[in-house]
């Protein structure tokens, strides 16, 4: 009986490989459809290979299409869009199949760096191998295969193994240098709010390598180590990436003290541990229906922000490995402050439990750690608790999968497009490539990287009742055909706003592509 037990870890291990690989071959025979977030990094590649510059965005200038502006992107990091180039270089193949190879990679490194790590603050083989079994049972872990997220995903492959090198590192040197500076490139490169996990690593490779200090001083020299090469690599990221426009945290609408403020990130142990975020479509933030009245949202929040708290407090009472408990505490601290006080100040920032998802992931060995202590009891409801999730989980991939794979258009870049239908994809190409100074015209970001011998503009979606006040969406001067493609639910007042934003463009055409898609042309 020992040596099957013994033996368990490795079935658990091997199992989940063998699910991301027939994920994985899924993806690759029917790409993903994407977030807008990486479609504005696919944006920036598209002009790259054009002939831009490093990490620019070129487009028609709204003050005269006729000729192009440029702008840096710093609002995403350069991963989500660097790393699928290189597998189209190395591998021949497009954009959504390339999508498909980074996240086939980043999943792998994510489950083997997490598991890693898990042994390495303490745990068990077999409880490693099921934390990160619950890990693949969130519906987090499935997203990149109905959309490829970027940053998100990049993320989740690297972060174990920057944690692994945190809990490693045990005295001073020139491998903590080393690790420190090229950890904060990476980990930049991967996605930008990075950032403050590199943060609370810093603070608790401090922390762990001071703790047998007795004198302020020993403290301080012990900082000098991590603080010297994590200036240098914050300070090249800032000069040569942050600094050259806009962020998330750039953009402040004033000072807001809210329930949530403080407790959504309170509550994040739960809230992204366990799925809850996802499952109710979004507590605090939603793009559908919330499932649950505002009220109860947040009161739905400060509860689990209360239980969480006590979760934590319980895991590091208990959890043996002092260094888990301790990295626990700081990446949870440092996660409250650092959400809690960009929340505060309304920075764009969305509530949405994937930016802390980390502290979900962190938290999962501890709970597994728990349960494996406790009654058969709680271990039943633990195992009911991780089928149920799993079962949410199957039941996002399934029809997403599907309308990926059986409805979804499809053009040259390979992704699956769910704002345009076959028809009507197929009319774009046709017209990209018959004209070579045409400008087209969508409402979702996705669409461009279908345009492979022209300009492109990208205008926000209007709600039923919008009125142009915004000067961004005005577009003047003129440059060859224009191409204007709407959802057919725009005719009337949409379809006119739109159609006014090129106001030296007239007598414009419509053409009924389907029943679902217009478009309207002027030459």
């Amino acid at each position: 009986m020992s040596v099957q037990k013994s033996h368990i870890h490795q079935i658990i291990l091997a199992a989940l490989g063998i699910l991301v690989l027939i994920l994985g071959i899924m993806i690759y025979l029917y790409p993903t459809s994407i977030f807008p977030d990486s479609c504005w990094g696919f944006q920036v590649l598209r002009a790259m290979q054009m002939g831009g510059g490093f990490n620019m965005v070129i487009k028609p200038d709204p003050a005269d299409v006729a000729k192009n502006s440029a702008e840096f992107l710093a609002w995403w990091s350069p991963g989500q869009y660097l790393f699928p180039y290189v597998f189209k270089l190395l591998l021949g193949i497009n954009t959504g199949k390339a999508a498909a190879v980074t996240v086939i990679l980043f999943s792998l490194s994510g489950l083997a760096g997490f598991y890693l790590l898990f042994k390495k603050v303490g745990f068990t083989p077999l409880v490693a191998a099921v934390s990160v079994l619950v890990i693949a049972c969130q519906q987090a872990f499935i997203v990149p295969y109905i959309f490829y997220n970027g940053g998100e995903i990049l993320l989740f492959g690297f972060a174990g193994w920057f944690l692994y090198g945190c809990a490693a590192i045990d005295k001073p040197g020139w491998k903590i240098v080393v690790f420190l500076i090229l950890s904060g490139w990476i980990g930049f490169c991967c996605k930008s709010s990075f950032l403050w996990v590199y943060g609370a690593g810093c603070v608790y490779l401090w922390i762990n390598l001071s703790s047998g200090q007795t004198s302020f001083w020993g403290w301080v020299k012990k900082g000098f180590w991590i603080g010297i090469p994590a200036v240098l690599s914050l300070v090249t990221i800032y000069k040569f990436y942050l600094s050259k426009g806009g962020t998330p945290a750039s953009g402040a609408g004033g000072i807001k003290l809210a329930w949530e403020t403080f407790s959504f990130p309170l509550a994040s142990p739960i809230l992204a541990g366990f799925s809850v975020d996802d499952i109710v479509g979004g507590l605090i933030y939603h793009d559908d229906a919330p499932l649950l009245s505002h009220f109860w949202s947040v009161f739905t929040v400060v509860l689990t922000a209360i239980l969480s708290v006590l979760l934590v407090i319980r895991i590091v009472r208990k959890v043996p490995n002092k260094k888990y408990a301790l990295m626990l505490m700081v990446f949870y601290a440092v996660a409250t402050l650092f959400f809690g006080y960009n929340f505060l100040k309304q920075a764009y920032i969305s509530y949405e439990a994937r930016h802390l998802r980390l502290i979900g992931l962190l938290i999962i060995p501890g709970v597994v750690y728990l349960v494996g202590q406790s009654s058969i009891f709680y271990k039943a409801a633990f195992g009911f608790l991780c089928m149920m999730i799993a079962f949410f989980s199957f039941t996002y991939f399934v029809p997403g999968y599907l309308q990926n794979k059986n409805v979804n258009a499809r053009g040259t870049s390979g992704l699956a497009q769910m704002f345009i239908d076959q028809p009507s994809l197929n009319y774009i190409t046709d017209l990209d490539k018959k004209n070579n100074n045409a400008i087209f015209v969508f409402t979702s970001p996705d669409l461009g990287l279908e345009i492979n011998h022209n300009r492109f503009i990208t205008l926000n979606p209007l709600d039923t009742d919008s009125d142009i006040e915004d000067e961004s969406y005005v577009h003047r001067g003129h440059a060859g055909p224009l191409f204007i493609l709407l959802p057919a639910s725009y005719a009337g007042k949409r379809s006119d706003i739109m159609l006014k934003c090129f106001p030296d463009y007239t007598d414009f055409k419509m053409d009924m592509l389907s029943k679902d898609y217009v478009l309207y042309s002027a030459k």
